[in-house]
């Protein structure tokens, strides 16, 4: 077994966790797939009805960061109380990020978006701190989605 990070999230997917591993290595640079494990042949276990060929342990690294997931069913879903940073070094790069991630045009707001898996993400600019500023600013970034770093710069 490969060994984890000091701290390392771990998604649960009802059954999406092979397809969100794939589509975050492809949004994400120096990404993979370090290694999946299915659930058992539900022929040998009652307890695995329906979950042949599913996830149960998931080892994905994004861009450094390393992350486990699983397919554990319905029982619990994803919502905004966490989320995930992604520090941009300028527009381009958010717009990179706000155009793979954001699937849910109703949950965006300052940055904030939700992808097609329901995890939500915060795709910022490393300097955010300094575009933040003076009570303009923030005024400006309350009424964005997708943030747009010129628009803080002038505010």
């Amino acid at each position: 077994m490969a060994e984890l990070s000091p701290i390392t999230p771990c998604l649960w997917f009802d059954d999406t966790a092979r397809e969100a591993m794939e589509y975050y290595v492809d949004v994400f640079p120096n990404s993979s797939i370090r290694s999946i494990e299915e659930y058992p042949d539900e022929s040998l276990d009652e307890h695995f009805t329906g979950m042949t060929g599913k996830v149960l342990n998931g080892r994905f690294t994004l861009n450094g960061t390393d992350f486990v997931c699983l397919d554990g069913g319905p029982l619990f879903t994803f919502n905004e109380s966490i989320s995930f940073i992604v520090s941009c070094a300028d527009q381009d790069e958010i717009d990179h990020y706000w155009s793979r991630l954001s699937h849910v045009p109703e949950s965006e707001q300052c940055g904030w978006c939700k992808d097609r898996f329901g995890v939500s993400w915060q795709i910022i600019p490393a300097n955010m701190g300094d575009l933040t500023r003076t009570p303009a600013q923030i005024q400006v970034m309350m009424g964005q989605g997708r943030i747009v770093i010129a628009e803080l710069e002038n505010a």
